[in-house]
């Protein structure tokens, strides 16, 4: 199979135009431990940092195949910030939170690994529909009951 590039900085692309053209705020999540990022460390928590990358609140703003890189207002004080893509942990809109959240390498890596031979797989249910009807009627849900919504007030 043949080696393809990663697809996160056209997707982090494409949710950004998306959010913008949508008129909302997008904002990034960024794994500020990786070596490659540059931003302000005063404002890391728990190893990322959380920025306002709408139009109105960066200039020159690039987003291209190698990574993220704007300038920014912290405190009144212009900074330059810059990212590779895959420190990128999602990108959202601020007012509905609409957006997605990118798989870092160890879960791809995770993914991609192969099963050992030795790991049991666990059944935790039936395994035919003839083993689903020896179940017992117990374990069944209880639908809900038909006709008009009551409600009772507890005090």
């Amino acid at each position: 199979m043949t080696s393809m590039t990663s697809n996160q900085p056209y997707l982090l692309r494409a949710f950004y135009e998306w959010i913008v053209d949508n008129d909302m705020t997008p904002y990034v999540v960024v794994d500020a431990t990786n070596e490659l990022v540059e931003v302000p460390q005063e404002f890391v928590k728990d190893g990322q940092i959380v920025l306002n990358v709408s139009p109105s609140a960066c200039v020159g703003f690039n987003l291209d195949v190698n990574g993220l890189s704007f300038q920014a207002r912290f405190g009144g004080q212009p900074r330059r910030l810059s990212m590779p893509c895959e420190a990128v942990i999602a990108i959202y809109a601020r007012e509905n939170g609409a957006g997605t959240v990118f798989a870092t390498e160890e879960d791809i890596a995770r993914s991609d690994a192969p099963e050992s031979e030795s790991t049991e797989v666990q059944q935790t249910g039936p395994t035919s529909l003839s083993d689903a009807d020896d179940v017992g009627a117990s374990d069944a849900p209880v639908p809900p009951k038909k006709g008009k919504p009551t409600l009772k007030v507890i005090k």
